[in-house]
């Protein structure tokens, strides 16, 4: 594990970082979610692996389960939500220029940060 991650929502582990991308495990805890969100330098790639997610994709919901996939354009407003009472967990691939966590631009966040 190269690095763990506590969030209010839930925590994440980075399993490789590379210049050009990144692989991350994330828990999203029981009724939470993360951030409605942009990257200008990056797009992503989520599998659920185990639980039920409610995807906001440019405005629009959509439900993933096991093994279900999403592509996340660069650029694309993004946030994915656990509405159970277990946990949810997804992989992440991150690809880009730019891989840091201030590529995150939120524009609303349950935890006000």
């Amino acid at each position: 594990m190269l690095e763990i991650g506590e969030r209010p929502w839930g925590k994440y582990f980075v399993l490789a970082d590379e210049p050009n991308y990144k692989l991350k495990r994330i828990e999203v805890n029981a009724g939470q979610r993360l951030s409605y969100q942009y990257h200008q330098h990056r797009q992503e790639f989520w599998t659920i692996v185990e639980g039920n997610a409610i995807i906001t994709l440019d405005d629009k919901e959509l439900s993933l389960s096991y093994v279900e996939s999403i592509f996340i354009p660069q650029g694309a407003k993004h946030r994915i939500e656990n509405k159970t009472s277990d946990v949810l967990v997804f992989i992440e691939v991150q690809a880009g220029t730019y891989l840091g966590e201030e590529d995150s631009i939120r524009l609303q966040d349950d935890y006000e940060r």
